[in-house]
């Protein structure tokens, strides 16, 4: 059975995402589906749309296989509940599969189940997820993230993403495939792909470190170390890390590399420069580096990217 844990305020796609791919799996896979909304006062539970899904309280879960953890905006208010967390940590001591759509990263964490452990969540709350759980391995740009049998995804669609890898463990990739056709997806998501195209996305150009990201994508040839953008950020090398890692959620490391990754993947994908010559433009230097680094990203190489963008 796969319990869905929603609360007031949660968002509704976090739950109706997961809940539509598993219906849409079992179907196709020939098994009856068994999900069941769940939520700490049983009844009508509003979302922050307005629209009420009717859920069961929790000591009527039953025998759970998986545990989905909505997000939404009362996820503050839904991690604070004794109840809740008591529910989520007694699942994970069961063998329960678990996982969190969204921000509802809040609740794993505030439970202890992300505790050194790998996990993301959505890109906004980046920089509060890194200072209320430190001890929490985040790793902001990435779809979804599994940690052994705790799972965790980004922003409310990236729970469909976390929904069919696990249709895949369950079911097996056929019906994955035939699930994300009934939904209408062009090309599902790995989860190593980014959260959004490029880091500029994060911030507004006004934002503090704006400016600078702008004159970093138009100079990705040159060597971007960390001690070469504090210098032009005006700023000591450990002080431009702290601060850049509190606005961005990521480190200057990460951020460049990701900023490469976007403009060589649009030139491999649009064009027919020779890779080596993408990769020596773009700062990766190395063909093999920047082949890793795809890999890293979007779960396959510059060739394969390439290979897809004629075929489409």
């Amino acid at each position: 059975m796969i319990g869905v844990l929603v609360f007031p305020d949660f968002q509704l796609l976090d739950a109706s995402g997961p809940i539509s791919v598993f219906e849409i799996a079992s179907r196709i896979a020939g098994r009856p589906a068994s999900i069941r909304v769940l939520a700490e006062v049983p009844g009508g539970v509003r979302s922050s749309s307005g629209v009420e899904l009717l859920a069961r309280g929790l000591r009527s879960a039953g025998t759970l296989s998986t545990l989905i953890v909505a997000g939404g905006e009362g996820v503050i208010a839904a991690s604070r509940s004794a109840k809740i967390l008591a529910f989520v940590r007694a699942a994970q001591r069961r063998g329960v599969r678990i996982a969190s759509v969204c921000s509802g990263a809040y609740i794993l964490a505030e439970a202890g189940l992300l505790d050194g452990r790998r996990a993301t969540t959505h890109w906004r709350r980046t920089p509060h997820f890194l200072s209320t759980y430190p001890k929490v391995k985040l790793e902001s740009d990435r779809i979804f993230v599994r940690d052994g049998e705790i799972w965790s995804s980004a922003g409310i669609s990236a729970g469909i993403d976390l929904a069919l890898a696990m249709v895949t463990e369950d079911f097996g990739e056929e019906v994955s495939r035939q699930t994300a056709r009934q939904l209408v997806l062009y090309d599902r998501r790995s989860g190593g792909q980014s959260q959004f195209s490029s880091l500029l996305e994060l911030k507004a150009p006004t934002g503090r470190f704006g400016p600078l990201l702008s004159w970093a994508r138009e100079h990705l040839d040159a060597p971007l170390t960390v001690e070469h953008l504090a210098e032009r950020a005006g700023m000591s090398s450990r002080h431009f890390t702290r601060a850049f890692v509190a606005e961005t959620g990521t480190t200057p490391f990460k951020a460049v590399e990701r900023l490469r990754i976007e403009v060589a993947r649009q030139r491999v994908q649009s064009s027919s420069e020779a890779i080596e010559r993408v990769a020596h433009s773009t700062g990766f230097r190395d063909p093999e580096r920047m082949r890793r680094a795809f890999i890293r990203a979007f779960g396959q190489p510059p060739q394969s990217l390439r290979r897809a963008a004629r075929a489409g």
